[in-house]
């Protein structure tokens, strides 16, 4: 044991368990199964034979990967059953840690839904972690061309709109709190000067709580949706809330009227909001609480 009581193998997994995160929540999109499948490859870490690892990162690497892949069959069964739109958990990227700060927009994680587990596992080794194929097949138990293949069908896949630029700058987040303000009050005057013609809000609830079971789309109807929910709120902002970075985007984080953790995050196009992304299903937020409370 070290002077601080960890032995150096629970320190080097430690020491790569940002990566090892960065890799479960890109394959998952869930917090709470992310931390579950660290503690599995934790153990089985602890378990192997650290004298025939001749690579640590790899080795950690392709047992997250394995777990996950055998996660996703499960996901797979509960998201056909999942009520309403389902979005990835939001996480805060404003104080990033080492990978978990790029490429984790909510657009790219519903694109890598849409993958194969065996696709998603292949573009995210290859195009996010910079893994050569010859390690993405020991991973996949696939020939080096068979991983590149994959790759590539997932590359046309979530590539395959044309990437606009998003705005991320100080005005993004002036918008983010602009809008905020108005959805919550139901100023209906300043969402049109806000919302894109086009805009679409995705809201997850998860058949837990309150939320819109399809996707709203133009301005007209997201419009008189928040309006109604403002109205039935009493139009006034709640007592708890801070503008923050989610997934890379502007975003809020508030204690809503009935008492729900919710977040939103916003894609800004052109200067207007062209994407509104409401997370409420509360087993979605709990790793949140304290950037309401500061801890």
């Amino acid at each position: 044991m070290t002077a601080k009581g960890i032995n150096s193998e629970t320190e080097v997994f430690l020491q790569l368990r940002p990566r090892l995160i960065a890799v479960a929540y890109r394959m998952l999109g869930s917090v709470a199964d992310s931390e579950d499948i660290l503690q599995e490859a934790y153990l089985r870490w602890q378990r192997v034979d650290h004298d025939t690892v001749l690579d640590p990162t790899g080795y950690l690497v392709r047992v997250t990967t394995r777990l996950c892949l055998d996660q996703l069959k499960s996901a797979r069964v509960r998201r056909e059953a999942y009520t309403g739109a389902w979005l990835p958990d939001p996480v805060l990227t404003e104080n990033p840690i080492e990978l978990l700060d790029q490429d984790v927009t909510v657009a790219l994680l519903l694109a890598l839904d849409r993958l194969s587990p065996l696709e998603r596992a292949a573009f995210l080794l290859h195009d996010i972690f910079d893994g050569s194929y010859g390690e993405i097949a020991e991973t996949l138990n696939r020939t080096p061309e068979a991983c590149r293949q994959l790759a590539a069908r997932a590359r046309r896949k979530v590539r395959q709109k044309p990437q606009r630029r998003l705005e991320r700058s100080a005005q993004g987040m002036a918008l983010a709190e602009a809008f905020f303000k108005a959805s919550k009050t139901g100023d209906t005057s300043a969402l049109g000067q806000l919302l894109a013609a086009d805009v679409e809000l995705i809201s997850d609830g998860g058949g837990k709580v309150i939320a819109a079971l399809n996707p709203i789309y133009g301005a007209d109807r997201v419009t008189r949706l928040l309006e109604g929910v403002a109205r039935k709120a009493g139009g006034t902002l709640p007592a708890q809330w801070r503008l923050c970075q989610l997934n890379g985007l502007p975003g809020v984080v508030n204690r809503a009227e009935d008492g729900v953790l919710e977040t939103a995050a916003f894609e800004i196009r052109d200067g207007r909001i062209w994407r509104i992304y409401v997370t409420r299903n509360p087993e979605k937020t709990p790793h949140l609480e304290g950037v309401l409370t500061g801890h």
